[in-house]
């Protein structure tokens, strides 16, 4: 999720929010996937309101504190990993009517460029890919927090995100037209990510 906070913040004052030095350049933060979450909601018989997840969560997050403009975001998903909390409901997602995880088992999201959106926020552009087809979208999101340290010495940091899509912009189309009109499950999906992301040690 190329950056430019020069509006927004300094770069060093970017530097000692992240623990840093101005010199350090480059930090690579891990996604952590036991504490992320891509979660999604559409509206369902036009009157209520769906929600699910996926848990398999991974990817890195570059930050380059002399030139934000470098940085860049790779997410990977497992999309096997789908949960609405209804086994059946799960399995009707994992088959060829929606994901088809057979046949696309993950969806990827790789950042174009990021922009200052108001005080604290980002709007990033990148290329999604889901069910085999890649469309640019817009997500709003966080400017990452302050990093902290966890109890095993390793540097943490996290970010939210929001964005909408249209479900048949990538192949994704099964549906079903109600008697009195109307659909079963909207075409528009919202999607939230949480992510929380760490520096792992280095290699031994």
């Amino acid at each position: 999720m190329k950056m430019n906070f020069s509006r927004l913040i300094t770069t060093g004052a970017l530097a000692a929010a992240l623990c840093l030095p101005a010199s350090a350049g480059t930090v690579t933060y891990q996604i952590d996937p036991r504490h992320s979450a891509a979660q999604f909601s559409v509206t369902h018989l036009m009157i209520s309101t769906v929600r699910g997840e996926f848990h398999g969560v991974n990817g890195t997050l570059l930050l380059d504190d002399k030139d934000i403009t470098k940085s860049t975001v790779n997410v990977t998903i497992d999309s096997t990993t789908v949960d609405t909390s209804e086994p059946d409901r799960d399995k009707d997602l994992k088959s060829i009517n929606f994901f088809d995880v057979a046949q696309y088992p993950t969806i990827t999201f790789k950042s174009t460029k990021v922009e200052q959106n108001g005080p604290g926020k980002l709007k990033v552009t990148g290329d999604l890919t889901i069910h085999g087809v890649t469309k640019q979208v817009v997500l709003d999101a966080t400017v990452p927090k302050a990093p902290i340290k966890d109890p095993w010495g390793l540097q943490r940091t996290a970010v939210s995100a929001t964005t909408k899509i249209n479900r048949q912009d990538f192949g994704v189309k099964w549906n079903k037209t109600m008697d009195g009109g109307g659909v079963v499950v909207s075409d528009d999906v919202n999607i939230n990510l949480d992510i929380e992301m760490v520096i792992p040690p280095p290699a031994k």
